[in-house]
This record gives structure tokens, sequence and C-alpha cells, in this order.
């Protein structure tokens, strides 16, 4: 039965996918080959228009010294291109203060940050300064320990005890 509806389920996933490309393809399609595929006549009967209009003038050719000769509208328009470079300029110093301000936070946090790693590596020194020093001492004592047996065994020995 399992096998029979996994067969079921490809069937309809494939018939979903093609349906899915042709509606997404098939208008396009659709219109493309109307366009090629003209059969039988057109529906429109009318010939092609003829027209006998003179060219669109263009701005250059109606006024081609537009306030050239103008002063006050050369000023004006020097005032203009400064005012925009000084807006240009203040936008750059805004800029430059934020970004400036920015890695100084993050400055600050890195320094904080590798403040708090000191302080953990400075604990974890001492810990293993502490191990080091308790691991010393329970080996000395392990030594001291292995020659007190040694001696109580050699004793042991002599008094006729065989070992184990």
């Amino acid at each position: 039965m399992s096998r029979r509806s996994g067969t079921c389920l490809r069937l309809c996933l494939v018939t979903f996918a093609v349906i899915s490309a042709l509606a997404v393809c098939g208008p396009a399609l659709y219109w493309r080959f109307k366009k090629t595929l003209k059969l039988g006549p057109s529906k429109s009967s009318c010939p092609p228009c003829i027209c006998d209009c003179p060219p669109p003038l263009s701005l250059v050719n109606i006024a081609p010294d537009c306030g050239s000769n103008d002063p006050d509208l050369k000023q004006e328009m020097e005032k203009q291109f400064l005012d925009l470079l000084t807006e240009e300029l203040r936008l750059q110093e805004t800029v430059a203060e934020e970004h400036s301000r920015h890695m100084n936070i993050t400055f600050g946090e890195a320094k904080r940050v590798a403040s708090q790693y000191q302080k953990e590596a400075e604990k974890c020194i001492a810990a293993i300064e502490t191990c080091e020093e308790a691991r010393e001492r329970t080996e000395a004592s392990l030594i001291r320990e292995s020659k007190v047996t040694t001696v109580w065994e050699q004793r042991a020995r002599q008094m006729g005890w065989e070992g184990e």
C-alpha cells in the first residue's frame, strides 16, 4: 500500500509542477506565438497613417542661452552651488563624527572584554598553581609512604613473612 501511495504522491507532484510551469510561462508563450503566427486575415483593415508633421522642437533650439547673460542668475546659481558644497561637507563631517563615535564605543567594549579575559586568565593561572602545589605535595607524600612501606616490608621479611 505504501509503494502505491508513494507512486501516487510522485504523480501528483509531477502534475503540480507541470501545471505551475504552464501557469507561469503560459501567458508569455501565448502572446509570443500570437505575434509571430498571424493566421487568417487581420482584423484591422485601415491603411497605415501618413503624417506631414514637422519634427518636435528641442529646448536647446527654443532657448539656447537661457540665463547665460543674466548676472543675477549666475550669482544665484553660484550661491546654490556653494550651499550644496557646504551641506556636503557638513554631511561628511557628521558621518565622520558618527564613525569616530562608533569606533570609540567599539574600542571601549574591546578593552572591557580584554580586561575580563585577563581577569579570567589570572584566575586560571592561580588555580593551576594551586593544583600544581597540591600535586607536588601529594607526590612527596606518596614517595614518603612508599619508603615507609618498603621499610615495613623489609622488617616483615626479616621476621619470616614470605609475602604474597
